[in-house]
């Protein structure tokens, strides 16, 4: 995917230290945001996968680089782009810029799993959807 998805991100108090800096762990939390939004604007029903195919994603894998500090009140965006898919696993970039400049860069591994929590084929029209 060479042009990425785009999902905006406003910096609330919540989000932030005392410092009035992000959270480290509000990253992951922007990210998951922004995955649901791609994976929905893809047009997968990831609740309609789970009630009719019994396959839901996990994340296995995150590696993550804090790089700049983002602040309160800040407007985000969170660029999601695919590297790979296979039968069971989707490999992601992720980056939380802001105006441009990355702040947070992560690499995430989805899987698939099935209901009893093993590793599950991706459908044939899903994987396509995912380029």
């Amino acid at each position: 995917m060479d042009t990425p998805h785009r999902f905006p991100v406003h910096v609330y108090y919540e989000d932030t230290d005392l410092a009035g800096i992000v959270y480290y762990a509000n990253y992951l939390r922007f990210i998951e945001r922004a995955r649901t939004e791609w994976v929905r604007d893809l047009g997968i029903d990831q609740g309609r996968l789970k009630d009719e195919q019994g396959i839901v994603f996990a994340v296995r894998r995150v590696e993550a680089d804090y790089l700049r500090p983002a602040r309160f009140d800040e407007d985000l965006t969170v660029e999601t782009r695919l590297v790979s898919s296979g039968g069971a696993r989707v490999v992601l970039t992720q980056d939380v810029t802001r105006e441009g400049a990355v702040l947070f860069s992560s690499v995430v591994t989805l899987v698939a799993l099935s209901d009893g929590g093993r590793p599950a084929r991706l459908p044939a029209d899903l994987r396509a959807r995912l380029g």
